[in-house]
């Protein structure tokens, strides 16, 4: 890919444009990834048997051989992990499995499958939803986007325009630009969406470093994860960018409800004071 810079106008805000221990079941990404020169999506997986679209997955990596997909079974106690198997066993070389013995949450999901991708080399890593609320297609995109600037971080941003399909719930749209203001807050970070899950991240050692530790939210490590990177005072609000996602569809079966969501704002607090 051809690099180039984007944004170049951007000025102090981000733009929205057109370890702690653990056990592991298994885990065979780092011995047998195919190339430390592909792009790694994270994908924490927790009881999603139901959510989980084999065959886009395995389409996917057999039209984009730079994609490596990283697949982090949380403790799944329904079929995933076999669906996951399958899934390996079709495309070995380019679907990994990362399989932790008990449920941790999504946030430790995302932290262990970063490192995971960290460790082989991948100059790209990226997270992203299990229940591909934003297509693949979409995630290549993004990715292509942050490869071809100087920035170091991209994130997805889930905003209703013109020729864009975005299907939210109400209520989740509403929190969400609630989420926005305290983000913007604790990050003094003019972001529009920190809970879309796609975001990419170029290797580095800051992002490295800001992995070291768990998370202390549950649903708002996005946000923590940023702060952390801003924390470091190497990455600067410069380094982020936000692109608004062509889809991201709210698909049923989501596990975030109203008392996760409430229990999330008393996090903000949390990360706010532990950072100061």
């Amino acid at each position: 890919m051809i690099r180039s810079r984007l944004g170049t106008f951007i000025k102090n805000k981000v733009i929205i444009s057109g370890i702690n221990s653990f056990i592991v079941i298994k885990s065979n990404f780092t011995q047998n990834v195919r190339s430390s020169m592909q792009t790694t999506i994270v994908f924490p997986c927790y009881n999603e048997e139901k959510r989980l679209n084999k065959e886009a997955f395995l389409q996917f990596v057999e039209a984009n051989d730079e994609f490596n997909l990283l697949f982090v079974d949380d403790g799944s106690t329904d079929n995933s992990l076999s669906i996951l198997n399958e899934m390996k066993e079709a495309c070995s070389d380019r679907i990994f499995i990362h399989a932790l013995s008990k449920n941790s949450g999504k946030a430790e999901a995302v932290r262990q499958g970063l490192l995971k991708a960290l460790e082989v080399g991948s100059p790209i890593v990226g997270y992203a939803d299990t229940d591909l609320a934003t297509p693949l297609y979409e995630l290549k995109r993004l990715a292509e986007i942050l490869d071809r600037s100087d920035y170091k971080v991209l994130m997805g941003s889930r905003v209703k325009m013109l020729g864009r399909k975005i299907k939210r719930k109400l209520m989740r749209h509403l929190l969400g630009r609630v989420f926005a203001t305290f983000a913007s807050v604790v990050l003094k970070l003019e972001v529009y969406d920190t809970q879309c899950g796609a975001k990419f991240f170029k290797c580095s050692k800051e992002l490295n470093q800001a992995l070291v530790n768990r998370f202390i939210s549950k649903w708002i490590f996005d946000v923590e994860l940023l702060k952390r990177l801003l924390d470091a005072k190497t990455i600067m609000v410069n380094d982020f960018y936000e692109e608004p996602v062509r889809q991201w569809i709210d698909v049923e079966g989501s596990k975030l409800n109203l008392l996760s969501m409430l229990r999330s704002i008393v996090d903000f607090i949390k990360i706010w004071l532990n950072s100061r």
